[in-house]
Parts: C-alpha cells; structure tokens; sequence
C-alpha cells in the first residue's frame, strides 16, 4: 500500500524507525508514537509481528511457546525481501513508523527517516522484561535472548556485508576496519536508554526529535 504524501508542517522527518535488541523498549515506543502521530496519519509496522505470524503460518514456529524464535528460521532470501521492502518503504512512503531489529540499518543514508535505537543499559531489567513479556523462567530469557543475538546477528553480518560497505563505510559513517555490529550508535539519529528514562520520557524524546524545533 502505498501511502498518502502527508500536510504536515510540524514534522522534520518523514518516517521513522525504531531499533533495538529483546527487552529494550521498541515495541512499546512503537505502540506511543502509533498513537500520538495519528493526527499526522502515521502507520505503525512490527517487523517481528509480521515475521511471526509468518512462522506460525508456514509451520517454522510453535506458537505454543511465547519465547521469540530466531532469524535463522527464515531464508536469506525471505529475509532480504522484507528488510529490502522496508528500506523501499523509507525511500519512497511517508508516514510509516517501522519496528524491527534491522530496520535502523536498513534505513541508512534514506533521507527524512528518524533512526532511533533503542537500549536498556541494565542487563539484567532487559532479562527480567523478556521474562514477563514470554512468560518464561530467568534462565529461558537469557539463553533466549543470547542465542537469537548471535544467531540473528552472523546471518545478517554474511548476508549484508556488501550494504554495509556501501551505506556505512563508503558513506564515511564508520571506518573499513569496524566490525559489523547494526546497532552501533553511530548508525542512528537518537538513542534511548528505557533503564535511565520511563515510558513518558522515551515518547517525549522521540517526539522532540520527530517535531520541528520552534
């Protein structure tokens, strides 16, 4: 679907995107702006309710379990095809606020598109977020939450090492020698911290960003 160019004067960016590891935050921030950028006809999109629910449908995922499954579930090439769809969506729409563990890094040198990363600098009230959220013991949430980590973050360093030459070290963000990490700060416009800063600060922040300075 391809959105509506909006009339709004009040904004400095046209898009937004919001990353971040299990337990940071995103979601919530995700659901806040859904709601307070209405009026501007924002739509929001989880990348992991969309990939989910896909699982469920091709038999790759037991929804019996709340625990999140990992990339690893998923073809390159049915990967590539979302993420890629989601930088389509940045270049060309107005008016999405896109949710996804990678949609920051897809968003890399797409002009008018807020990045915000999410981070919990408190590992250990991340673990305990994870826990409530899957309903799940402490261990389950640390394995969990380790092992999608690294399973998640070796697929996509194979799968996008050319776009991470092109849209990180060729556009001078980071240099040749840096390892490939998508969460980096420096790939991102605004960074959040949901250990130091509560729900109604998160939104505040990310909506400071999103409006125009007087």
């Amino acid at each position: 679907m391809t959105k509506v160019k909006m009339a709004n004067h009040d904004l400095q960016y046209k898009n937004v995107t919001i990353s971040g590891l299990p337990g940071c935050g995103s979601t919530t921030l995700l659901d806040m702006l859904r709601e307070e950028l209405k009026y501007a006809g924002f739509t929001g999109f989880s990348g992991g309710e969309f990939m989910r629910a896909y699982a469920v449908e091709k038999g790759l995922y037991d929804d019996s379990s709340k625990a999140h499954h990992s990339a690893t579930a998923y073809s390159d090439d049915f990967d590539r095809q979302v993420d890629m769809g989601i930088r389509e969506k940045l270049s060309e729409d107005e008016g999405w606020i896109i949710e996804s563990w990678l949609s920051g890094f897809m968003a890399q040198q797409v002009p008018g598109t807020l990045k915000i990363l999410m981070i919990c600098s408190n590992d250990s009230v991340r673990i305990d977020r994870i826990v409530n959220r899957d309903e799940i013991d402490v261990n389950q949430a640390k394995q969990n939450a380790l092992t999608r980590y690294q399973d998640n973050l070796a697929k996509w360093q194979r799968m996008y090492k050319e776009e991470w030459q092109q849209w990180v070290v060729e556009a001078g963000t980071l240099p040749a020698e840096a390892e490939i990490d998508f969460w980096r700060p420096e790939l991102y416009d605004l960074v959040i911290d949901t250990y130091s800063h509560n729900q109604k600060e998160t939104l505040k922040l990310a909506l400071n960003a999103i409006k125009k300075t007087p």
